[in-house]
This record gives structure tokens, C-alpha cells and sequence, in this order.
């Protein structure tokens, strides 16, 4: 009996220290050191989010955190190919893997986590609005009984308009049209009383299309919850983890107070958590199969998180939008990473 018990313990122990070893290797990451690039579906072109400048150079909130991940995977945020997809094409694109992932505020839900999906942290929580010309005089949603709507088919913003006129007892007309650029263009020429998506989608439309944007009125309502985050296809865990973590450490970061200017310095920092974070612990991340200064690079190549924001979405930008939701967790919003230990 002895024996036996002690050849189960044995057993047990074995699994547990197997369990306890290094993470196997993905073949995402491994994919990505031979192609020396990631591959990042990303908007058509959304203010704010993910569309090219003037230069054609991709800018956004999306963009960065694609960045991020080059940076803390291939050791270059610069080693990015962007593949623009629309709301029909970005799920199909990811599943069948012509992108490593997907960074293209895309909504968070139940269904398309049962797609062979898994989403990474939310990198912006949104709701889904609408906006009207000033001069309709329509100030709440409930005013748009009757409405012609501009809508994206295919989309969580589709479902969500049913459902909402239908709780509500009202009636409207669907504009249905795939491109998002048409149907902006289809809103400003009037052929719909309403344009809905989610409302920092509308700030980015107000402040890049429109030719007098204080024509143009946000209405309060938010009529869901659209938490937006990175996807990437279910069965590589290690490159799941490394999405994840490397939005939990720009999510750190800001609450460590780490900057893209002030990263350097803080290298020298007695404070454990930030030599953690930093790599000055050696091994922490060997279970990604990433390098002690994934972090730091991610950090150093587009700064924290509320740096992020700030530059792309925040009062300083064109969008003008408040933090809310998408303040950390200590100033009353949601952002909050697990430790980096």
C-alpha cells in the first residue's frame, strides 16, 4: 500500500513540476521571427483608432498597441504590416490567419469568443451612440421614432439598433451599407436622419468628415456596452499571453507612472515592482518565450497607456474625448492589470 501511494505521489509531483515548467512554444511568435514583421488587421480608416495621416503613416489608439506588441515581440515597433479589413472581412481574415492579430475596435462578446477567438484586454471601453445634425432638433434618442439610420451590416451595432428600438417601442428605417467611409458619406449628404456606431467611432467621424463638425450632435444615450479589445485565433497560448500581457503592461505602466520620456531613468528604480516590470528580475517573461525588456520596449516605443490615450482620443486630440470608463482603476475607471510578478 506504501508503495503504491508513493508511486501516486510521485505521479502527482512529476505533473505538477511539469505543469510549473517553461510555456511550449507557439507557432505564432515563432512565425513572426521568420517573417520579421507582425501582421496587424487593423480599420479602414477611423480617426483616433486606426488610419493613416497625411504622410501615410497609420496613427491611432489601435495602431499603437500594435506597435506595442512588435516592439515587446520582435524587439522593433517598427516591424509592422498593416492590413486594413473591414467589419465583414476582420473576423473571416483573422480565423483563416492572414493577420496575427486582430487590433481594430472590434466588440468583446460571448458569441465571437465561441468562434475560435480569445480577446486580449479591452483597450477601450465604448458604447454604441448616434449623432445628428443639429438642425434636425432631435436631442435624445428617444426622438428618433420614425428615423432613417446609417448602419454597418454585420456588425454588434446592427443588432444592437434592432433590439434597442424594439425595448423601446419605436420604429425606424435601416440604411444598410458596408463601407464605412459610403456610409459617412451617405449621413452627410442626408440620405439618413442618424448615423449610429459606437460613440467614439462617431467623435472620429465628426472630427475627420465632417466639413463644420459643431454641425453635428453626439445624442447622450449609449444604448450597449461595447468593450473594445485585440483578438487573436484560440490554440496558441503563448501568443495569446504575449497580446495580453503586453496590454497589461502599458496598463501598469501608467499606474507605476512610467513614460516614454522617463522610462530610462526609471530603469534604476529601487522600486521592485518597476524593476519587475523593467526586466531587472531576470526570467519573468522566459514562459512568453519573450526577453527580460519586452516590457520596457513596448513602454519606451509608445508609452503608457493614458499616453496612448491621451495622444490619439484625449482632450488634446481631435476627438476631445474624457477618459470615463477608460481611467485606471484608482482614479475611478476600469483599467486594471494583474500583477506583474
Amino acid at each position: 500500500m506504501g508503495r503504491r501511494l508513493a508511486g501516486v505521489m510521485a505521479a502527482v509531483l512529476a505533473g505538477v513540476a511539469l505543469a510549473a515548467g517553461p510555456a511550449l512554444a507557439g507557432p505564432t511568435l515563432d512565425a513572426l521571427k521568420a517573417r520579421g514583421e507582425l501582421v496587424c488587421g487593423v480599420n479602414t480608416g477611423l480617426a483616433g483608432f486606426g488610419k493613416p495621416d497625411g504622410q501615410g503613416v497609420w496613427r491611432g489608439l489601435d495602431i499603437d498597441i500594435c506597435r506595442a506588441i512588435a516592439a515587446a515581440a520582435l524587439g522593433d515597433a517598427g516591424k509592422v504590416r498593416y492590413t486594413p479589413l473591414s467589419a465583414q472581412q476582420r473576423l473571416t481574415a483573422l480565423q483563416a490567419g492572414e493577420v496575427d492579430v486582430l487590433s481594430r475596435n472590434t466588440t468583446w462578446t460571448l458569441s465571437r469568443d465561441g468562434q475560435a477567438m480569445d480577446f486580449a484586454p479591452v483597450t477601450y471601453y465604448d458604447g454604441q451612440g448616434f449623432m445628428v445634425k443639429r438642425a434636425l432638433g432631435v436631442t435624445s434618442a428617444k426622438q428618433l421614432d420614425g428615423a432613417t439610420i446609417c448602419v454597418q451590416p454585420g456588425t454588434t451595432t446592427e443588432l444592437n439598433l434592432a433590439d434597442w428600438f424594439r425595448a423601446n417601442g419605436l420604429s425606424f428605417t435601416p440604411v444598410v451599407i458596408e463601407s464605412f467611409d459610403e456610409l459617412n458619406k451617405a449621413f452627410f449628404a442626408e440620405r439618413c436622419d442618424a448615423l449610429t456606431t459606437d460613440a467614439s467611432g462617431l467623435a472620429g467621424v465628426r472630427a475627420s468628415v465632417a466639413s463644420n463638425p459643431d454641425d453635428y450632435l453626439i445624442l447622450p444615450e449609449l444604448i450597449s456596452k461595447e468593450p473594445l479589445a485585440p483578438v487573436v485565433r484560440h490554440g496558441d497560448d503563448q501568443w495569446f499571453d504575449i497580446v495580453k500581457w503586453t496590454v497589461y503592461a502599458l496598463i501598469e505602466a501608467e499606474e507605476m507612472g512610467i513614460t516614454a520620456a522617463n522610462v530610462d531613468e526609471k530603469l534604476n528604480s529601487a522600486d521592485p515592482r518597476v524593476q519587475r516590470l523593467l526586466g531587472k528580475q531576470a526570467g519573468i517573461a522566459a514562459g512568453l518565450g519573450l526577453d527580460d525588456q519586452w516590457a520596457y520596449r513596448a513602454i519606451k516605443a509608445v508609452g503608457n497607456y493614458g499616453e496612448i490615450f491621451e495622444r490619439n482620443v484625449g482632450k488634446g486630440s481631435p476627438l476631445r474625448l474624457e477618459r470615463g470608463l477608460n481611467a485606471l482603476w484608482t482614479n475611478g475607471g476600469l483599467m486594471y492589470a494583474p500583477p506583474v510578478r
